[in-house]
Parts: C-alpha cells; structure tokens; sequence
C-alpha cells in the first residue's frame, strides 16, 4: 500500500472515532442522571389539580416516629368533643384532615405527621407531628371558614329566605323524594354529579349516591319537623338552618348497616367517610363550588352566590 493510501486510510477513522464520540457526548447531556422519583397515586388533591405534599411509597419520614406512635394511640382512644359532642378516637376525619394537610399517608404512619407538622408551621403552630383537639379545632375553623353560611351567621343574623327556588328532577331526590334549590346551586349540583359518576365507576354503579334527600326546607317546616323528632338543638335549628338559604343539600354518600343515611351515629358517620362517594367529593367538590360541614359528611353547601 502506498503511504498516501495509508494516509487517508488513518484519516478517515480519526474522522469516524471523532464524530463516535460527540455522538455519545451529546446523547448522555440529553439525559437526566438521577430520573425524577414518582410520588404516591391518588393523593388528595390530585384529582382537583392541587398539589400534594411529597412522600415516600410507604410513608415514612425520618425523625417522626414518635409523633406517629402517638398518632396511632390516639387515632381510636382520643376522648374529645370537636363538635360539642362527645367522641371517641378520630378515625372519622382522617379523610378530611388527609385533604387539608395534602397527604395520601395513613394517620399512624410518619408521612402523616410529617405533613401534618409542614401544616401546623404553616398555620405559626407548633410543629408537632401529632393530632390533638387543639390542632383539629384549628384546622376545622379553616374548613369552616369556607362555607358562607357560617361566616353570614358569625355576625348575629340570619339569611332571609330566597326569592326563588326551583324543584329539582324526582331521580335527583333520594327515593324519588321532591327537593327544591336555587336555580344556579341546583345547576352546579348536576354538574358536579354527573362528573363524580363520569370520573368513577363505583359511583356511578349505585344509583343511590349523589341523590338530595334534603334541599331547600323554610323555616317554619324546619320548626315543626324538628319539634316532631325532639330534635330542635336548643330551637337553633329550627330558627336557622343552612337548609333555609337553598344552598345547602343533603346528598346521599352511603350508609352502614341498620342506619340511615343522615345518622349522625359514629359508626354511620365512619361508614360514610371511607366510600368513594364521599372521598370524591372531599377531593372534588370545591371545583364545583360547593364545601362541606365536617360532621355531616352528607352536608355540602354551594358558595357561589351569598346565602
């Protein structure tokens, strides 16, 4: 071979191994050298577009362990009265306390106290990991605060009632039951129904779920209604109820065994917060324009015009 043969020969292949490596060079700059962790599916929120807090796959979170133990001590034992009544344990808004603090973490797992204490430092509380009466009391004002029911009656007086209601559809009625609403709640309420059973499958197998079993009531038949059940609530109910605004329903979400599906029983009460109707709407139903009453889980209002 001649050597200018030999020449280009060798030239060609530093050619080719140059060319090999700002290949290579430019395929590993392209990629990620540690690929993103993927958070846990199905965290609260994520189905309304907020964002939820990051966490482990099994839920643990270094340094909380304690504040888990006695989470788990008091999930079931926790002796209080959030809502004047007396309780046991607080099993039963673990799925609302799951949504405020953005986590999809049991209550006796670390996660969990782990958002909860990123929660409590967002609120200047104490960052302690761990549930008591005091914290729930505080995060249950927040929640409160949201219904314009509470913050129209938190200065001393009573929503007339409206103009105008209108009757809903008798398949909209637990059992076919006549309910009545404002025109534009009863308007969200069908929009917000027809997405839960659009977008889960459980919901929408059960024709039962999502149906008013109490919509607009006047005053004078919350009166008489409460008087014949021994059930006035020192005659606060009768004299003002949410009911009266024609903003608020009664929307059907399960009921446990041997109970109906408004029972404030706690069994019931627990029943009802663990079916995906309810989870749904905990998630859900502010896109739509409506909260709930935290110990009702049956009791949702629409906020968008004033009681």
């Amino acid at each position: 071979m001649k050597l200018r043969d030999v020449m280009r020969f060798l030239g060609a292949s530093a050619a080719a191994i140059v060319l090999l490596l700002l290949l290579v060079l430019r395929v590993t700059s392209c990629s990620p050298a540690h690929p993103p962790a993927g958070k846990p599916l199905g965290a609260p929120g994520e189905a309304a577009g907020q964002a939820s807090t990051p966490a482990s796959a099994d839920c643990r979170s270094e340094g909380w362990a304690g504040a888990a133990e006695a989470n788990a001590t008091s999930l079931q034992t926790l002796a209080w009265a959030p809502f004047g009544r007396q309780e046991t344990g607080w099993e039963i808004y673990v799925p609302l306390i799951q949504s405020e603090i953005r986590t999809a973490c049991p209550g006796d797992s670390e996660g969990f106290a782990a958002a909860l204490a990123a929660w409590q430092a967002s609120r200047d509380l104490d960052e302690t990991g761990v549930l008591t009466e005091p914290v729930f009391v505080a995060l249950k004002n927040a929640v409160q605060t949201r219904r314009e029911f509470v913050r129209f009656t938190s200065l001393g007086t009573c929503p007339d009632t409206p103009d105008l209601i209108i009757a809903a559809r008798t398949d909209e009625g637990y059992g076919g039951k006549q309910v009545w609403m404002r025109p534009k709640a009863l308007d969200a309420y069908r929009r917000m129904a027809a997405a839960a059973r659009a977008e889960v499958p459980e919901i929408a197998a059960d024709p039962r779920n999502l149906t008013i079993f109490s919509g607009y009531r006047s005053p004078a038949a919350d009166a008489a209604r409460c008087q014949a059940e021994g059930n006035c609530d020192g005659i606060v109910r009768a004299r003002c109820s949410a009911h009266r605004t024609g903003l608020a329903a009664d929307i059907y979400v399960g009921q446990a065994p041997g109970y109906g599906p408004d029972s404030t029983a706690d069994p019931n009460r627990l029943f009802m917060t663990r079916t995906a109707t309810y989870r749904w709407l905990l998630a859900n139903a502010h896109r739509f324009g409506f909260v709930n009453y935290p110990f009702e889980p049956w009791h949702w209002e629409w906020t968008g015009e004033p009681p």
